[in-house]
């Protein structure tokens, strides 16, 4: 009784061999699959994200300012380089008020909107004893939030 081998135990044999290097290369796909699905959601998550914080930046202004000078004499310009549209905008200065006047102030803040790349010049009066710089505080609204702050520090 020994172990006889016939041709059906051979095509047998070979079909197993085909069937596991078949699964073998199903098995492949389906992880190749699976990491190109993960890859795909990864970048619909940043794609997304990108999206959002555009969306935002739209909403966003950004208010700053500036010492200009115009002929003999400095302004002290503020400006909205953000995309989106400021309101209420105020200024404090906190040191170096001596370079504005009071009067120019109170007649051109708050300014009750300021859009895109629009701007509004404060007149600068200097003398030999002024400071080189002013420390000013910008507040303003805009859709992404109310009382939005920037100090800056402009020099002359």
């Amino acid at each position: 009784m020994g172990l006889q081998i016939d041709l059906g135990d051979i095509v047998a044999l070979l079909a197993l061999g085909l069937s596991a290097w078949s699964m073998k290369k199903t098995f492949d796909f389906n992880k190749r699959q699976n990491e190109f699905i993960e890859t795909n959601e990864r970048l619909n998550q940043l794609l997304i994200e990108k999206e959002s914080l555009e969306n935002e930046s739209l909403r966003k202004a950004d208010i700053s300012a500036n010492f200009i000078a115009i002929g003999k004499g400095e302004r002290l310009k503020v400006f909205n380089r953000g995309r989106g549209t400021a309101r209420n905008v105020r200024i404090e200065i906190l040191d170096g008020e001596e370079l504005f006047m009071s009067s120019d102030i109170g007649r051109k803040f708050p300014v009750p909107i300021l859009e895109q790349h629009q701007s509004v010049e404060l007149i600068v009066s200097r003398h030999m004893q002024s400071p080189n710089r002013a420390h000013i505080k910008l507040v303003w609204d805009d859709e992404s939030g109310t009382n939005r702050e920037k100090e800056l520090t402009p020099v002359l």
